[in-house]
């Protein structure tokens, strides 16, 4: 049952990452087709940018401390990433360069939804699985 717990967290905390990413497009778009403006835009994208980052770490971390390590691994490149863009300081978005790089922070964000969505399915298949498992 112990399993069973520990997937549904990990589908639960997926499910928040894809939340702050869907946030953060839909936060481009409006500034993109000018429903809001700059400041706002980067304002809300910057304020969950952080808490998906943690978010992340948190679901990395009790992977490994759960023994799934193949969900570990298959979290690493993304966690990597975010690690890359915090040391270099890339994580949030400028306000005066926002729309010279809308297309670029949509795109990043995109790659980011998609590889989470991928996590996202390996975490469903194997919560049911062992939902199975312990049923029998």
């Amino acid at each position: 049952m112990g399993d069973v717990l520990a997937w549904v967290l990990f589908f639960v905390m997926l499910i928040a990452i894809i939340v702050m990413l869907v946030f953060q497009l839909m936060c481009l778009a409006d500034l993109e087709f000018d429903y809001i403006n700059p400041y706002d835009s980067a304002a809300r994208i910057n304020s969950v940018v952080m808490p998906e980052f943690i978010t992340h770490g948190i679901l990395c971390f009790l992977c490994l401390v759960t023994g799934h390590w193949v969900m570990s691994l298959l979290s690493i490149p993304y966690l990597y990433y975010n690690m890359r863009l915090y040391i270099r300081r890339e994580q949030f978005v400028d306000v005066t360069e926002i729309f010279n790089l809308l297309n670029r922070e949509k795109k990043q964000r995109f790659f980011k939804l998609g590889y989470v969505v991928v996590l996202l399915f390996i975490t469903l298949f194997w919560m049911i699985f062992h939902a199975l498992e312990d049923h029998h």
